[in-house]
């Protein structure tokens, strides 16, 4: 696991892509791993034939190698502000460090994996409720009369 290879397109399907690594030795690469934005169709991403560097990134219970092209790809940099940062000077009044202690901070863009969990348990939630509402309007859901 974690390997970097080189590998051929040989199908292309709705979910995924199949890439051949070695004569008998075959990988998918799932939809949700070809790149770092959103694909709607694959096709737009990978052709077969083409040659592309994938990422063994596990095996499913089968044996089957679970591959991913975009962890293979160099990771985006992040800049650090240009200009140095500098402590702020101390507070001359108790006033001024209540300000800065109740200040907002920037709070960081959540990750994609983070964002879909909170949709997924918000999506729960919803579900539960309504099914609650549910049974209290009609009891027989319930197995009563």
């Amino acid at each position: 696991m974690g390997s970097i290879m080189t590998g051929k397109i040989t199908g292309i399907t709705k979910f995924g892509a199949f890439v051949t690594l070695a004569p008998g030795k075959s990988g998918l690469v799932h939809i949700s791993e070809i790149a770092n934005s959103y694909v709607n169709d694959i096709r737009e991403h990978l052709s077969e034939g083409q040659e592309v560097t994938v990422k063994v990134i596990g095996f499913d219970e089968s044996g089957r190698i679970n591959l991913s092209i975009k962890a293979a790809l160099p990771q985006p940099v992040r800049f650090k502000s240009e200009a140095p940062r500098r402590s702020p000077p101390p507070p001359n009044t108790r006033q001024q460090q209540n300000d800065r202690a109740f200040s907002p901070q920037p709070v960081p863009e959540p990750s994609f994996e983070d964002k879909l969990k909170r949709f997924m348990q918000d999506s729960d939630s919803k579900i539960s409720g309504l099914k609650q509402y549910a049974d209290k309007k009609n009891p027989r859901r319930r197995g009563g009369k």
